[in-house]
């Protein structure tokens, strides 16, 4: 295997480890995951109802740098570090917020994620190009880890219901030896195990959630209003899937940045320190 597929592998199992997050824009409302290092980035975006990937390396960094910020030079290194740090407090939620506006086109069945920020006193453009991604990768990175976190709820439902069994034969033993309660309001009915992971596994994980859709649906409907669609923030059921992750994405190191000039080249600059105001993000099925 030679040094560029081993780069590239190291990107596609680094983007498989990385949790979705939740990524507001002005119009529309996107699920991201993203992995970033020196030699490259790998990153995936979906509106719930398309999935569109980018995954390329060091070389196509600089020379797209190159084509959108002519007044910067640096190595590729220096950009993906300055991405990084653009991405990190959006799909992190990590304390130090950064400094950037993202937004979105569709072009055909492309995405172009476009994101605006300044480095080193300077107007930084990036612009993700993605294309839908395939049916395995989205298996890979949707299908199977939703899937496999459903069983893993539907093995801790049954654990829970054991465990509340038990206790309910320790507090039948407890009064039959004569045990009686002090305070009233502590009393709890017998706990019906059976109907209660009927309704955990069949209800509360499946049909709720499609029924909600369905009354999402009927919703708009009713009122006249439009479907919801890929360039509407997603509604009901979709916003209940959205959540923050838990690991932050791999952070290349920091380069220095310098300025084209006509006179000559200048000397190192200092990358400025990012902020971004915190925001609050919902919980569900991507944490």
């Amino acid at each position: 295997m030679n040094l560029v597929n081993m780069k590239m592998e190291e990107l596609e199992q680094g983007l498989l480890m990385q949790p979705w997050a939740w990524l507001p824009l002005a119009e529309n409302s996107l699920v991201v995951k993203a992995y970033i290092t020196k030699q490259g980035y790998a990153l995936l975006v979906s509106d719930l109802q398309q999935v569109w990937h980018e995954q390329v390396d060091a070389s196509v960094v600089s020379q797209r740098a190159k084509e959108l910020n002519k007044r910067l030079t640096a190595p590729p290194a220096a950009f993906l570090c300055h991405l990084d740090d653009l991405l990190r407090p959006l799909l992190k939620d990590t304390a130090c917020p950064g400094k950037a506006t993202f937004s979105c086109d569709r072009v055909d069945e492309a995405m172009i994620l476009r994101v605006q920020s300044e480095l080193s006193g300077l107007p930084f453009y990036w612009n993700f190009h993605c294309i839908l991604a395939n049916p395995s990768l989205v298996s890979q990175h949707l299908i199977r880890p939703l899937m496999g976190m459903s069983l893993a709820l539907q093995c801790q439902g049954r654990e829970l219901a054991t465990l509340l069994r038990m206790k309910d034969l320790e507090i039948q033993d407890y009064q039959e030896s004569g045990a009686v309660l002090s305070r009233d309001r502590l009393k709890t009915e017998p706990f019906e195990e059976n109907s209660f992971l009927e309704q955990f596994m069949v209800e509360n994980l499946y049909v709720a959630v499609t029924r909600q859709e369905i009354q999402v649906r009927q919703e708009h409907q009713g009122t006249g209003d439009p479907q919801p669609s890929s360039s509407t923030s997603p509604q009901g059921t979709e916003n209940q899937l959205l959540s923050q992750p838990e690991e932050p994405v791999s952070s290349a190191p920091s380069l220095p940045v310098t300025e084209k000039d006509p006179t000559g080249p200048s000397g190192p600059v200092k990358r400025p320190q990012l902020s971004k105001v915190k925001r609050k993000k919902l919980r569900g099925l991507f944490s």
